[in-house]
């Protein structure tokens, strides 16, 4: 992968989900006590680190698509050139998103933070905004009839239970 490149999606990652993951959660959790140890406090890290390790699984797997699909960055500054439709996003529109959140929820449970579940709530209030208002706009304007036929068949939150396949990909 060529310098630039690298140099392009590392400034995307640090500036977006780096500082919504890690330079405020620790901030908001540096701003507060340790909680107590409990049984129930160890299966709530427990599954708050799984819920990590998924959330960066997906956010992992949709730079990778950005990159390699799309030509192109997470970053608004940056966007992908070409429609990402495969992979993650085969079942689901904002797989991004979706991997940020479980980071955040998953932050909020190991840590046992009410000041990061709720900053976890106030991340997703603004993306369940944003995303139809502008994002979605913008990609309509951009990938027009391909974007829209896809918002059609995949949900924006939830998983669809099979990977649709865009008919501008099936062998003919």
């Amino acid at each position: 992968m060529p310098a630039n490149v690298i140099i392009r999606h590392a400034l995307s990652i640090l500036l977006l989900p780096a500082v919504v993951t890690v330079v405020v959660p620790y901030l908001i959790a540096s701003s507060g006590g340790r909680p107590a140890a409990s049984p129930l406090g160890t299966a709530a890290a427990a599954t708050g680190v799984g819920l990590i390790a998924l959330g960066l699984t997906l956010v992992c797997a949709t730079v990778r698509q950005f990159a390699t699909v799309g030509r192109g960055t997470l970053a608004p500054w940056d966007p992908p050139r070409h429609l990402v439709v495969e992979g993650v996003y085969r079942r689901v529109r904002n797989p991004m998103i979706s991997g940020v959140f479980l980071i955040l929820l998953g932050e909020a449970l190991a840590l046992r933070s009410a000041g990061l579940l709720a900053w976890s709530g106030t991340f997703l209030a603004v993306n369940a905004t944003y995303i139809p208002l502008v994002e979605e706009r913008g990609l309509e304007r951009r990938f027009g009839d391909e974007y829209r036929e896809y918002k059609r068949h995949v949900p924006r939150w939830v998983p669809r239970a099979t990977a649709w396949e865009p008919p501008w990909t099936r062998a003919e």
